[in-house]
Parts: C-alpha cells; sequence; structure tokens
C-alpha cells in the first residue's frame, strides 16, 4: 500500500511517519464542533466559561468533573479549554502521576498567577486513580483558585473523590452520545481533511453497523471507521480497484483541467491510503479529490453511497468503488473490523451495580425480554456467572416466594449446574432459570413476614418461649412446667393442635400474609383455616 506514494517504495518508508488516530485528528478544536452533551452547553454554562465563549461575570471560572463513560468527550472537552486564550493548560494523568507533580504545579500556577497574571487549568484524567493523600494536594490550589481543575472521570465521584474535594467543584455528568450523534461524527471524519477527505464513502448498512456497535461511545466508533476503511482498502487493493480508481481520479482531473492553460496543469500522483499518509504531506490527499464528486453538504445526512452509485460491488465484501473513484466501506468490511460490540462493565463500578439492579427488576416485573438482555449483557462483559446464580436464588425467595414454590427449587438447581459445567455452557441454564422467574406468579409475602418478624425480634417483642412448649427430655425440667400440656399435633384431627405457640406479647400477630397470586392464593385459605384451629381457645391480640 505504501507504493501508491511513490515509485521508490523503501524510500516512502523511510520518510512516511503513522499518522494519529482517526479519534485524536477529529478531535473537535472549539465548543462549536463539540457533538453531544448539549444539556452541559447552554449560555453562561461553566463550560462555555472555561472556553472563553461567555465572560465569567462577577465570579471566576469553577473547578469542575467531568464524570461520564469512555468516548463521551471528557478529555475533549479538555483540550477544547485549553485552545481558551489567557490560560495556562498543564495536563497530567493520574496512572503515572503522584503528590510531587502536583505541589510542582500548584507551584508553578501561584508564581503564574501572581508575577504573569494569567490562571492555569489543571487537566487531571482519570482521578479516581488518585489515593486521598493525592487527592488532598489539589485542595489549597483549587480552594485558593491558584488552578482551574478540569478532572474527568468514568467512575462515581461520589465514591471516588474526596468530599472536600466535591464540594469545591462542579460535578458535571457526561452522557453517551446519541445515535444520531455518532453517526454525525462519522459522516464528519469521512469528509473533513483530517480525516478521509472524502477519499471514502459508507454504505447505509455499514454506517447502521457502525453505530450500533459503538454504544454511544466516540472513540470508538471512530477506531472502528478506521479499521473498516483499512479492511476495504486492502480488499480493493487485493481485487484491482485501486488500478481502476487511478483512471477514474486522473479522468476527473483530465476533464477538470482541459480549460486551463498548460503551463498552470501539474500531474498530481495517486493519493496514498488513509493509514500510509504523513501528517506532514501538506495536500494530506486534497488533490485526490474529483470534481464531480459529492460535496459533504450535499450528501445524505448518514454519509452513505447508495448502492447504484458503485462501478464495482462484490457481493463477498472483496472490494467496492464509486463512479468517482471512492472507496465503499461496506457491512463486511465493519464486520471483519469488529466482530462484537465491546460492554462498558466494571466489576467493581456503577454498571456492575446498575445493571444486576436491572436485571433483578425486570425479573421481579416480569419482562422475561429485559431479563434476559440484561443476563446476556452481564455474561458478555465477563461477568462471574456464580454471582448471577446467587442473584436468582435470592430472587426465587424475594419476589416469587410462595406464588411459584418451584422457582427456587430451579434457582438452586441452576446455581448448582452453573458450578458443574462453567461458562459458555452455563448461559443455558441461567437462561432457563431467568425465563422460569421472570414468567413466574410474584408474591413478596414470605420476604415481607421474615422482616416484619425480625423486626419485632429487634424491638426485643417476644417475651420468652410459652412453657408447654419448652425442652422437657432432661431431669428436672417436669418439676419447671416444661412441657405439661403440649399437645402432640398428629394426635389431633388434620394434625392441627389448638394450642398457643407464639409468645404471649405476639398472640394473633400474622406474619404471613398470602397474596392471590399464583398457588399462594390455595395457601391463604389453608392458612386462614389453620390460624383458625390454632388460635380457637385465644383469639386476643396485641
Amino acid at each position: 500500500m505504501l507504493s501508491a506514494l511513490g515509485d521508490d517504495e523503501e524510500n516512502d518508508e523511510e520518510h512516511v511517519r503513522p499518522r494519529a488516530p482517526l479519534a485524536v485528528r477529529m478531535r473537535p478544536r472549539s465548543v462549536e464542533e463539540l457533538v453531544g452533551q448539549q444539556h452541559l452547553l447552554k449560555a453562561g454554562s461553566p463550560l462555555r466559561q472555561l472556553a472563553g465563549i461567555d465572560g465569567p461575570g462577577p465570579s471566576g471560572p469553577s473547578s469542575i468533573i467531568l464524570w461520564g463513560p469512555p468516548g463521551t468527550g471528557k478529555t475533549t472537552i479538555a483540550h477544547v479549554i485549553a485552545r481558551s486564550p489567557g490560560r495556562r493548560f498543564v495536563e497530567l494523568s493520574a496512572i503515572t502521576a503522584g503528590v510531587k507533580d502536583v505541589r510542582r504545579v500548584m507551584d508553578q500556577a501561584l508564581e503564574d498567577r501572581d508575577l504573569r497574571g494569567f490562571t492555569t487549568v489543571l487537566f487531571l484524567d482519570e482521578i479516581h486513580r488518585f489515593n486521598k493523600a493525592q487527592q488532598d494536594a489539589l485542595l489549597p490550589g483549587v480552594e485558593n483558585r491558584w488552578v482551574v481543575l478540569v478532572a474527568a472521570t468514568t467512575e462515581n465521584p461520589s465514591f471516588s473523590v474526596v468530599s472536600p474535594l466535591l464540594s469545591r467543584s462542579l460535578l458535571l455528568t457526561l452522557r453517551p452520545l446519541e445515535e444520531g450523534d455518532i453517526a454525525a461524527l462519522i459522516t464528519r471524519a469521512l469528509a473533513d481533511v483530517r480525516g478521509f477527505n472524502d477519499e471514502l464513502v459508507l454504505d447505509p448498512g455499514a454506517l447502521d453497523h457502525l453505530v450500533r456497535m459503538a454504544g454511544g461511545d466516540a472513540r470508538r466508533a471512530l477506531t472502528a471507521l478506521e479499521a473498516a476503511a483499512g479492511v476495504a482498502w486492502s480488499a480493493a487493493e487485493a481485487h484491482g480497484l485501486l488500478a481502476k480508481r487511478a483512471k477514474l481520479l486522473q479522468a476527473a482531473r483530465t476533464e477538470d483541467t482541459a480549460e486551463v492553460p498548460a503551463e498552470d496543469t501539474v500531474d498530481m500522483p495517486a493519493p496514498a491510503p488513509p493509514e500510509a499518509r504523513s501528517d506532514e504531506d501538506p495536500a494530506d490527499g486534497e488533490a485526490a479529490e474529483p470534481a464531480d464528486a459529492v460535496p459533504p453538504a450535499a450528501a445524505p445526512d448518514t454519509g452513505a453511497t447508495q448502492d447504484s452509485d458503485a462501478v464495482d460491488d462484490d457481493a463477498d465484501g472483496t472490494g467496492a468503488l464509486t463512479r468517482t473513484g471512492q472507496i465503499v466501506i461496506t457491512i463486511e468490511h465493519t464486520e471483519r473490523a469488529m466482530d462484537a460490540a465491546v460492554q462498558r462493565y466494571d466489576k467493581a463500578g456503577d454498571q456492575h451495580y446498575d445493571i444486576i439492579s436491572a436485571f433483578i427488576k425486570s425479573v421481579r416485573g416480569s419482562d422475561v425480554d429485559a431479563a434476559l438482555h440484561y443476563l446476556a449483557k452481564m455474561l458478555e462483559a465477563g461477568e462471574d456467572p456464580r454471582f448471577i446464580a446467587r442473584r436468582i436464588m435470592i430472587s426465587a425467595s424475594e419476589d416469587i416466594g410462595m406464588a411459584d414454590p418451584t422457582a427456587l427449587q430451579t434457582a438452586v438447581a441452576a446455581a448448582q449446574a452453573v458450578q458443574l459445567i462453567g461458562m459458555p455452557e452455563a448461559r443455558l441454564i441461567l437462561g432457563h432459570a431467568v425465563v422460569h422467574l421472570a414468567t413466574a406468579p410474584k408474591s413478596n409475602a414470605a420476604y415481607n413476614a421474615i422482616n416484619a418478624a425480625v423486626a419485632d425480634v429487634r424491638a426485643g417483642r417476644g417475651r420468652g418461649v410459652p412453657k408447654h412448649l419448652r425442652d422437657a427430655h432432661y431431669a428436672g425440667a417436669q418439676q419447671l412446667g416444661h412441657g405439661k400440656g403440649y399437645i402432640y399435633s398428629h394426635d389431633a384431627p388434620h394434625s392441627v393442635a389448638t394450642q398457643q405457640y407464639a409468645p404471649d406479647d405476639l398472640l394473633g400477630v400474622d406474619y404471613y400474609k398470602p397474596t392471590a397470586n399464583g398457588a399462594e392464593r390455595g395457601i391463604g385459605e389453608r392458612v386462614e383455616r389453620i390460624r383458625g384451629i390454632i388460635r380457637a381457645k385465644d383469639r386476643r391480640r396485641p
């Protein structure tokens, strides 16, 4: 592929440096270029003030903590702020920086403020990786505004950032990008000179695939686009489409220069593949743009090309070319570049708790489809299937109980099977159990019953055990009255005897209150009859 740069391949390899990643090249340079996060970019917002668009008014710039999932623009926002005039921008990573680095920045910032009259903006990435002592080192500078802190984290700051620093900063929450935002970023990268300069186009299916697989992550979308572009270019080269492309571009240049005086014409070499060009190439592929190419403004919003524009289109994904010489990225290329969406999931962070919470609530709410989705999301992200099995067992008793007594049996059997089988087949067992629990009738009567009983015990209720129920097997127990008057239940009709079981101060208390759901409807009727027999001698209520 490097031979496209010129005739001397070895000489080219010595001088051509790999370009920066597409996500870095396409990083927005101003607030206007930012995509998404519009809830943080309203007039007068702290971000606009820090970027120098809106004046701070009577107040100075505020330190901020940017919290959001990867690929939502935290680093990009920091670099946009860095371009604002009159400020010195310092970037530290909590992965490599320590207290000495922080103090050095603070000392320099104080000197710059007092002697040179400008403010230092400190961008601290991955602040959740700083321990308490390291975060405490930031406090004097933030409190006295020696620096304006812009901190970024993917972890919940309530758990990962010390309270004094939280109280001195504004917490701004970034949201995953919408599908329309991701599509707009991809389209911009295809057309922009920093990206692919209209040398490649996406067919609609490929665009949809990239957007879906990105999962709201702009960086991942652009990384996948770059990988898919490489696959498409290699496929075109392998099947001789680059020669056809060169002819199309040469024809376009000839047509474009037909009316230009001969002394003004220049023979332009064929452009290099996007990933092989040097950052120092002043043309950056601009000369390769055909005269009859559809300008970005006239292109569809999706940035996709129609199949009718292709002069070469192989069904097996070997390559495609438009009439204007653009290489088509097809869904086959995007699938080769990324075969599965990356799941945002950390086993000790917010995603772990949020997804398991949504899973349990979906089972409780009888939405079997949502429950299966969250189960699949956890499994694909590498969650321990034994943890999921434990949660299923708990749900069987908490949310289903006696409305379907077999649910707990299924849950326990599933947990045992997961231990014996392991992944990936364990997903079948867990799916079986989830379908059973989600579609079963629901009752939390047993759950409420034990909680009410525990609350009474903790409150000191339940004064002793009735004497006739006490242990009477040891010598001297009868003299104490233990066991006297006890009725053996199997000697009574239906094996239910009329006698007191509860402590005196809990007589008549009903902890278990069956619902009318599922099997519990019949159980409720039976419980009422049993209570009527047991309490026949004493109808007192506390």
